[in-house]
């Protein structure tokens, strides 16, 4: 049976290692030995990213931001959900990540990367929003396994109570939160609702019709 093979690896900010394998043409990507993403599994993400962009179209110069760049399938579904005119925002904290997409030996996010629609920033998406006031349409956080299971330990100030709170200030008015994750979490959709957000829980298979089923966080700005 052909194994995975290491392609590269890189250290987090706080210290853990993430790393990209190839196995007979998938891809994957661990932190510290933990999958965090394949590209055999992707329709969830997808999903959120088209639940939280379906009150973009026909929105004139409307703005998302996307916090977690994986192997790019929320990003491509997120293009493929906003208008022409749209803004879209790529933070990825791990310039690795940014790098493992742009190299043209692997067949991953280069193509929607290019799009004159989007902007990466080798950023943490909660710095994005931090600095933000009433700036986009859609937030969307694929950034980790969920609320509860964190890539890197400074995460956690996305999904706490300030976090949410920052992240209701960045969206205009009627604006959407959107958050991946790998199981319920029923404090956090409370977390939610305390801060604001008026919530909407959804559940989406890892395959399209396969598969675990993965939690979609909703919150709507009034």
């Amino acid at each position: 049976m052909k194994k995975w093979t290491t392609l590269d690896q890189a250290l987090t900010p706080d210290g853990k290692t993430i790393s990209l394998h190839e196995h007979d043409g998938s891809y994957a990507i661990r932190v510290d030995g933990i999958p965090l993403m394949s590209t055999r599994q992707h329709a969830s993400e997808e999903k959120l990213a088209q639940l939280a962009c379906a009150h973009l179209r026909g929105m004139r110069h409307a703005r998302v931001l996307i916090g977690g760049l994986g192997f790019g399938f929320t990003l491509q579904a997120a293009l493929g959900a906003v208008p022409a005119g749209a803004t879209v925002v790529m933070a990825e904290i791990f310039g690795a990540v940014i790098a493992w997409n742009r190299n043209p030996a692997f067949p991953l996010a280069a193509a929607c990367m290019a799009d004159p629609r989007v902007t990466v920033l080798e950023q943490d998406a909660g710095e994005v929003i931090r600095q933000a006031r009433a700036s986009f349409d859609s937030i969307i956080l694929d950034v980790d396994n969920g609320p509860a299971a964190l890539s890197t330990a400074g995460n956690a100030r996305l999904y706490d109570s300030a976090g949410l709170h920052n992240a209701r200030a960045a969206l205009r008015p009627g604006g959407c939160l959107a958050v991946w994750s790998v199981a319920p979490d029923p404090a956090f959709e409370r977390l939610m609702t305390l801060t604001g957000f008026a919530v909407e829980i959804h559940r989406s298979r890892s395959h399209v019709s396969s598969g675990r089923w993965h939690t979609l966080f909703l919150g709507r700005r009034p």
